[in-house]
């Protein structure tokens, strides 16, 4: 058996290839979009892609699976299970409980498993030359290391309300099912420590269901199914708002991104002309850099394993994008971008040709400690605090207002563009595209970057 972990940290999200040696064959579970990746390893271990499965429609990035069909010619199994409203409706072979794939040697068993959406199922391996017996299960999003799926998704991304109770029953009794699988079996989530798709999610590759049973809190509850439940839907982290774009073209035929764009390289015309007929300009430094000079009306979002998931929040999906970029880094922004569907770009250009032109260029304003205490009960100023709501609650700044820096797109008239903005999160990531964010729409924003790590190592009080 030959079997490969693909691990992209931009969106924590594991893929597998695993090939049958003897008869050449191989399937590709949870493919991300830049296909190329599979293609490569298959070359190299002269393997051909033959099948293609999901564990279930995924909100989070945008699966590879119908741009690996159409390349290799293999086959799609999708899951046939959960209600009408979450079936593919392209061409698949549909699975439900108890069916099997069979990969040359290999054995995959499916197994349904709802709770974070319907129609999620796991597949169970089995190895056939060497037993009789699973060796591995592929959980998705049921089962992670350390922790579980969150079942509210369809409702917080997807709006279908009052699904969460009911994603939470089904969750309570599908590890009931993982429960009864041999201790030795080894767990192979599609994701890992941060990701979405859960609250704790462990930084290990993988696990055992023994060592779940033991370690894992969704397995401590036994038949108290009332506090288990509690704890599932308490304290989530936000769902970003790209989540509900890609259940859409997850599960529906769409047009098909078989490579790697080809991004244009902007003249500083070309780019000024972009950028004043209305395009997103978004600065892909690092946040001290865009802090010493930057272009007004351009977004800070770092190119950092979370620049995909900023960007889906911030933006829309008929937003023209342009972006700033060193030549080294366009081929990896490009494949963050289109593995959660960003395609509408419109070029790139680098920040070294930017900025020896003559266009104008501002600073930030950033603040240390003592100014921020100074502004503690000063009416001309708003302290807002740009963490999530669970960091929030936990303790904040007195006076602060609270705007979750994902829906600030949404709610930013919300503050008084009358008084100056001193803002912050934890460590200065999300404040600065909260900053840059704030400035392009007038306000006059001062960025306390150090935020609450350095606010709590020099012991202020907090508010809860």
């Amino acid at each position: 058996m030959f079997f490969q972990h693909i691990f992209e940290k931009s969106l924590a999200h594991s893929s597998y290839i695993i090939g049958c040696q003897v008869a050449g064959e191989a399937i590709v579970i949870d493919p991300k979009r830049d296909i190329d990746t599979y293609l490569q390893i298959a070359e190299e271990n002269n393997l051909k892609i033959t099948h293609i499965a999901e564990t279930h429609i995924h909100a989070d990035y945008l699966s590879g699976s119908q741009e690996l069909a159409y390349v290799t010619g293999a086959k799609m199994y999708l899951s046939n299970e959960g209600d009408k409203n979450w079936q593919y409706d392209f061409e698949h072979i549909g699975l439900r409980d108890g069916d099997k794939i069979t990969v040359g040697n290999l054995i995959f068993e499916v197994l349904h498993t709802p709770g974070h959406t319907p129609e999620s199922i796991s597949f169970l391996l089995t190895d056939t030359p060497a037993t009789k017996e699973p060796v591995m299960i592929f959980t998705g999003d049921f089962v992670f290391v350390g922790d579980i799926g969150r079942p509210d998704l369809l409702e917080e991304a997807a709006g279908l309300i009052g699904t969460k109770e009911i994603g939470a029953q089904q969750m309570f009794q599908s590890l009931k099912k993982f429960h009864a699988l041999p201790d030795y079996l080894q767990v192979w989530p599609a994701h890992g420590a941060g990701s979405a798709c859960g609250k704790s999610l462990g930084a290990v590759a993988s696990s055992t269901v023994g060592y779940e049973k033991i370690r894992n809190w969704a397995l401590q509850f036994e038949e108290n199914e009332k506090d288990f439940t509690t704890y599932l839907l308490a304290d989530q982290p936000e769902a970003p708002s790209y989540f509900a774009m890609m259940k859409k073209l997850n599960k529906t035929k769409r047009p098909l991104l078989i490579e790697v764009p080809k991004l244009s390289n902007l003249s500083l015309i070309e780019f000024e002309k972009a950028k004043n007929f209305g395009m997103k300009v978004i600065d892909t430094r690092l946040k001290t850099e865009f802090a010493n000079a930057h272009i007004p009306q351009t977004l800070n979002i770092q190119n950092n394993k979370s620049f995909n998931t900023w960007m889906g929040w911030m933006l829309t999906y008929e937003d023209p994008i342009v972006l700033i970029v060193d030549e080294k880094n366009v081929d990896d922004v490009t494949r963050k971008l289109m593995r959660i569907g960003l395609d509408n770009i419109y070029g790139y250009i680098t920040p070294l040709a930017l900025f020896s032109g003559d266009l104008e260029t501002q600073k930030s304003t950033i603040i240390d400690n003592e100014i921020i205490q100074n502004y503690i009960d000063n009416d001309e100023v708003q302290i807002l605090d740009v963490r999530a709501e669970t960091e929030f609650k936990e303790g904040h700044i007195k006076g602060a207002k609270h705007i979750f820096v994902g829906h600030l797109k949404n709610n930013w008239s919300k503050l008084d563009a009358t008084k100056k903005i001193a803002l912050h999160c934890q460590a200065g990531d999300r404040a600065t595209i909260a900053q840059s964010f704030l400035e392009s729409k007038g306000f006059q924003v001062e960025n306390y970057s150090a935020g609450m790590a350095d606010w709590k190592m020099k012991q202020k009080p907090l508010v809860k």
